[in-house]
């Protein structure tokens, strides 16, 4: 069933876990998070980027996640990750996204507040979440570099969130976009500050490759949605490139793509588990 964000994240931070938050481009995709969800009784976002609405278009990744979250058994969000305009929001809304994230971070703090209240305005009389970012967290994702990592201050997420009564924030305390280099190092004590400044559900982006240790102590620390899209993309291009090696003649895009959505459904149950959110639908 298709559900605001709202109600995922309330029951993530009552119940003391995460829910997972997988990007989606097409159908195998949407299909492999889905019955992984179903299969592991997990509440899941599925979320598309900008790279993700412009690779596949807002209608196609609109209706082919509304009709996965209609029949789904499980409750599912569909979330904007990392809208960067009121504009773009304002369209995800009118197609039925149930979730928005207005990522202002790399605008002064000002602006930043300005915008994400604007959008707090215009989602929440339609009983969609809003989730904002305040620091700059590092990496590459959808072509878009941030070259320099900026943590989040426990003050300014206190101010933040009074201002402007998010839904979610997700923080910088370490992760990055993309594929890490080494072993990336979380800073759970400002992790603590900011849950006792904020008291609102947290985000982490860039958790593909973090050790899952990292993940079972941010938990607890207030982090109630864990986004992941490199490792997906990682399943899936092995499971496709294992299938040409050992069958070049094939050519039927079925039994290729078949086998990637095996993969990345076992991704993403393995990440549900680890999360906490397996049998909490």
């Amino acid at each position: 069933m298709l559900v605001s964000g709202k109600e995922l994240f309330q029951a993530a931070k009552q119940g003391g876990y995460a829910v997972g938050a997988f990007n989606v481009n097409n159908m195998e995709i949407i299909q492999a998070i889905i019955e992984a969800a179903e299969e592991e009784n997990s509440p899941v976002f599925l979320q598309a980027s900008q790279g993700g609405l412009k690779y596949a278009g807002i209608e196609y990744i609109a209706s082919l996640a509304k009709t996965a979250a209609e029949k789904a058994k499980v409750p599912v969000a569909l979330n904007l990750d990392h809208g960067t305009s009121f504009a773009q929001v304002a369209l995800c809304i009118r197609h039925g996204f149930s979730a928005v994230m207005i990522d202002g971070s790399q605008l002064p703090f000002e602006e930043n507040i300005a915008i994400t209240q604007k959008v707090v305005d215009m989602a929440r009389p339609c009983g969609v979440s809003v989730e904002a970012e305040l620091g700059k967290i590092g990496g590459v994702e959808d072509d878009i570099s941030v070259s320099h990592a900026v943590f989040t201050d426990p003050d300014e997420a206190a101010e933040f969130v009074e201002r402007t009564q998010v839904d979610a924030l997700a923080v910088a305390i370490g992760t990055a976009h993309g594929v890490y280099k080494g072993e990336p190092k979380l800073d759970f004590e400002r992790l603590e500050k900011i849950r006792n400044a904020t008291n609102i559900p947290l985000v982490l982006h860039g958790a593909s490759g973090v050790p899952a240790e990292a993940i079972r102590k941010a938990v607890p620390l207030g982090i109630c949605k864990i986004n992941i899209d490199t490792e997906l993309r990682q399943a899936f291009t092995k499971a496709v490139h294992e299938v040409v090696h050992n069958k070049p003649e094939e050519f039927d895009p079925r039994k290729l793509l078949g086998p990637a959505r095996e993969a990345m459904k076992e991704v993403v149950k393995a990440k549900m588990r680890l999360f906490g959110s397996a049998g909490r639908a």
